[in-house]
């Protein structure tokens, strides 16, 4: 984890990318998606038998960090045909690529946020609240100084105000809250280890079943002067 920190900060990288950024987090407890990080197109079929149809294809960089916007993310592809027009289309953009991201797509209707931020006063503060398209609109969020313990990770999951769906929803089950907490914990405890972190962005940790997993994470670094 700290060499993956260490190297990109030595090559003065503003952020890790999405593959690098979730081996950092899984390592702290977050529960991240089933993927693959390939150069080809035949490992791209590889990857995608191997972890099971559908799957996701994204471009991978530490530059390239919103993937989205620039048409770089295919998602739902159920056949090998459909990987490899895909790859092809992805590759075909011209962007400079660690490689392409195979990637479990993971199905669920709750979807939450975890994030990190550097205040000027505290240092770092950890975030959870409701994600995907609903972060930016509905600002249902808490907050607690890093480092946190498991029982404030627990107290912020109760804070938001659509904790209802925390509980059994739409025919799931309750979500695991103690691997909520552990990832939020675990979180906090990178703010504070690695200065080098400027923030941490998970969206969104969708639940699957009970199981908060992480489809999309960006660790961004501090930069250093010039």
């Amino acid at each position: 984890m700290k060499e993956i920190i260490m190297n990109a900060i030595q090559k003065k990288q503003k952020a890790l990318s999405e593959y690098d950024s979730k081996r950092v987090l899984s390592d702290v407890g977050v529960t991240i998606t089933k993927e693959i990080l390939v150069k080809t197109k035949d490992e791209a079929l590889k990857a995608a038998r191997e972890i099971g149809f559908p799957v996701a294809l994204k471009g991978c960089s530490a530059e390239l960090m919103h993937k989205t916007e620039y048409g770089m993310v295919k998602i739902n592809l159920h056949t090998d045909e459909e990987v490899e027009r895909a790859f092809d289309e992805l590759v075909s953009k011209g962007m400079e690529l660690d490689g392409i991201l195979v990637q479990e797509m993971v199905d669920g209707d709750r979807q939450f946020v975890i994030g990190l931020t550097r205040d000027a006063q505290f240092g770092p503060c950890v975030m959870f609240g409701l994600g995907g398209i609903f972060t930016e609109v509905l600002h249902d969020v808490s907050f607690r100084v890093a480092p946190i313990t498991m029982d404030d990770a627990l107290e912020m999951i109760e804070e938001i105000r659509a904790k209802e769906i925390l509980g059994p929803f739409r025919g799931s089950p309750a979500v695991n809250k103690e691997m909520l907490a552990k990832a939020l914990v675990g979180v906090g405890n990178l703010g504070v280890k690695y200065d080098e972190i400027a923030e941490i962005d998970i969206n969104p940790l969708i639940v699957c079943g009970n199981r908060p997993i992480a489809v999309d994470a960006l660790v961004v670094l501090k930069q250093l002067p010039k």
